[in-house]
C-alpha cells in the first residue's frame, strides 16, 4: 500500500485525489488529510477514509473536529502540524493541493524529507523556486507536477529533451476571453468565478480570468523544467483539450490532449511512470467543437505581462507578484476593489516592494508578509 498525505482535502484536487483513490483501494491509503477550517467536510472525510492524522491550520476547526470525531484519527493543528505530516515517515506520497502562499512550507518538507511531491501548489515554486528545486536535488524527492499544463509537458518530455526549442503553455481565457476590455469595469465576483471548463475555487477561479493563473504558471515552467522566459509561451486554448505542447529544433510538436478533468492528472502523478484507471472517459475529437487558438492579449490581461516581467526581474519579484495578488483577488471577492483594479494593485506593489534576492526560507516569508502589507495599503487608496 502507497501511503498518501493529501494536503486540502477539502478541495477541488483534494476531492478528485480521493476519487481516483476511492478506484484503487488496494493500491493507496490515505495516511493523513489536512483542511483549513471546514472541519464539517473534514469529519466526513475522516469516517470515510479512518486517516491516521487529520489536520486543521485553524486552531478552532481543530477543536470543533476534535469534539466530534470517532475513531483512532489523531487530530492536530497548526502550520507545524502540516510540515509534520508532510515529512512523516510513513508517509510515501505528498498531495501537495494547499492554495496560496500558505501551502509553501508544507511542500518545502515534504521535498526536505525526500517524498514524491505531486504538486498542486505552485506558489512553493513561485515564491521559493530555488529553494525549493534545491531540496528538492540535495534529498532526492519526486517532484511530479499536478497542473495539467506541467503535467502535460512533463509528459510530452518523456521521451527527453534533446532539441527542445520552447514549451507552450495553453490558457482557457477563463470567463472573460471575448468580453470588451471596457466592459471588464463592471464584472462581478460571480462572473469572474463562472469558469466555462473547470470547477474550482474562487480564488484560483479569479485568478483564471484575469489570467494571473497562467502568469503564475509560466514561472513554475521556469523552475520545473530549466527555462528561461524567452523558451516559454502561453497560447488561448478556450476548449481545453490541447493541454500544453513542447516544440523542437526540428520542427516537430508534440502535445498532450484530454478531457479537462483533473483526476487524469492526478492519476498519472499517483502512477508515474506508469498509468492508472482515472475514471476519466476517453476523448472523442469528433464529438468536440473545433479547436481554437489565439495570441494572449497582454492589453487586457496585464497581469499575464506582470508575470513574465517579474520571472525576468527575478529574485523576490516572483514573490512580491503573487502576495499582491492573493490581497487583491480577496479585496475584489470582498467587494473592495473592482475587477480591473487587480492588476493595478500588483503593479503598483512591485513598483513600491524593495527588490531583493531571498536565499532562505525566512526571508521569502519576509518579503511575502511586506509585499502584503504594501498591496493592502494600495487597496485601501480605492475605497
Amino acid at each position: 500500500m502507497i501511503n498518501i498525505t493529501l494536503l486540502g482535502a477539502t478541495g477541488s484536487i483534494g476531492q478528485s485525489t480521493l476519487s481516483v483513490v476511492d478506484l484503487h483501494p488496494d493500491t493507496f491509503n490515505i495516511f493523513a488529510l489536512s483542511a483549513h477550517t471546514n472541519w464539517q467536510s473534514m469529519l466526513q472525510l475522516c469516517q470515510t477514509y479512518q486517516p491516521t492524522f487529520a489536520v486543521m491550520s485553524d486552531a478552532d476547526a481543530a477543536e470543533a473536529l476534535s469534539n466530534k470525531i470517532q475513531g483512532d484519527t489523531v487530530v492536530l493543528s497548526g502550520a507545524k502540524a502540516l510540515d509534520e505530516i508532510a515529512a512523516h515517515q510513513q508517509t510515501d506520497y505528498v498531495m501537495a493541493a494547499i492554495v496560496g502562499a500558505a501551502g509553501m512550507a508544507s511542500s518545502l518538507a515534504a521535498a526536505q524529507a525526500g517524498k514524491r511531491i505531486m504538486l498542486a501548489n505552485k506558489e512553493s515554486l513561485v515564491l521559493a523556486g530555488d529553494i525549493f528545486m534545491q531540496a528538492v536535488k540535495d534529498n532526492q524527492a519526486e517532484l511530479i507536477p499536478v497542473d495539467s499544463e506541467h503535467s502535460a509537458i512533463f509528459q510530452c518530455l518523456q521521451g527527453g529533451s534533446s532539441g527542445l526549442s520552447k514549451i507552450q503553455l495553453t490558457a482557457s481565457g477563463g470567463p472573460f476571453l471575448h468580453t470588451p476590455l471596457a466592459a471588464l469595469e463592471s464584472m462581478t465576483p460571480e462572473q469572474a468565478c463562472a469558469h466555462p471548463n473547470w470547477s474550482m475555487g474562487r480564488k484560483i477561479s479569479v485568478d483564471s480570468a484575469t489570467m494571473m493563473n497562467k502568469g503564475l504558471e509560466v514561472i513554475e515552467a521556469h523552475y520545473l523544467f530549466g527555462l528561461p522566459s524567452h523558451c516559454i509561451d502561453v497560447v488561448v486554448h478556450p476548449q481545453s483539450i490541447v493541454h500544453s505542447s513542447v516544440y523542437f529544433e526540428d520542427g516537430s510538436t508534440l502535445s498532450q490532449l484530454g478531457n479537462p478533468d483533473m483526476r487524469t492528472v492526478i492519476s498519472y502523478a499517483m502512477s508515474y511512470p506508469d498509468r492508472i484507471i482515472s475514471g476519466v472517459p476517453a476523448l472523442d475529437l469528433t464529438q468536440n467543437s473545433p479547436l481554437e487558438f489565439y495570441t494572449p492579449d497582454f492589453a487586457k490581461f496585464s497581469c499575464l505581462r506582470l508575470a513574465f516581467e517579474a520571472l525576468e526581474q527575478g529574485g523576490s519579484a516572483m514573490g512580491t507578484i503573487n502576495a499582491a495578488n492573493e490581497i487583491a483577488v480577496s479585496s475584489f471577492l470582498g467587494g473592495q476593489i473592482k475587477f480591473v483594479d487587480i492588476a493595478s494593485v500588483i503593479e503598483k506593489t512591485l513598483e513600491q516592494a524593495q527588490h531583493t534576492r531571498p536565499e532562505t526560507l525566512n526571508a521569502v516569508i519576509s518579503n511575502d508578509q511586506n509585499a502584503r502589507a504594501i498591496a493592502t495599503e494600495v487597496v485601501k487608496a480605492y475605497a
